[in-house]
């Protein structure tokens, strides 16, 4: 059976790479592990939905924690992923569906999220999580317009 990489291997690797340790640590509600996801910059941003901007470090971490303190994990799963990467900076832009708990039951939210990462000395890192309220037509696969040369 195959192994997973550690941990410190996948943040040495791709955006991909950290994109999937920080929904692997969202789904486990690992702080630490959503943290490491994380540029060491004062610039650093997170929007929750519906939610103020946070800057920094500390104030990411606390937001995070109010969140995993509401429901322990938060059960994202990422989908329509594009793609937008250069030497140092990478953005992906997505949709989440968060398994939520309604007043009538389970069900799903979905989210309008982007992701900017930097690459640095210790490899790619998150520096932008913006996450907006979803509709249906988010969720469409888009279809590529058609090539056309001239």
């Amino acid at each position: 059976m195959r192994q997973a990489p550690s941990f410190a291997a996948i943040l040495g690797g791709t955006p991909d790479d950290v994109d999937a340790a920080f929904y692997e640590a969202l789904q486990s509600g690992d702080i630490a592990r959503l943290m490491a996801c994380w540029a060491d910059e004062d610039e650093i941003a997170c929007i929750h939905p519906g939610g103020s901007r946070s800057l920094g470090s500390a104030d990411i971490r606390a937001s995070f924690e109010t969140l995993f303190a509401e429901g322990a994990a938060i059960d994202a799963r990422p989908h329509c992923l594009s793609r937008w990467v250069s030497n140092h900076t990478a953005v992906h832009h997505l949709v989440e569906s968060v398994n939520v708990m309604t007043s009538t039951g389970p069900g799903t939210a979905l989210v309008t999220t982007t992701h900017v990462f930097h690459r640095s000395a210790q490899g790619w890192r998150l520096v932008v999580h913006h996450a907006s309220p979803g509709t249906p037509q988010d969720a469409r696969v888009p279809t590529p317009a058609p090539q056309v040369l001239h």
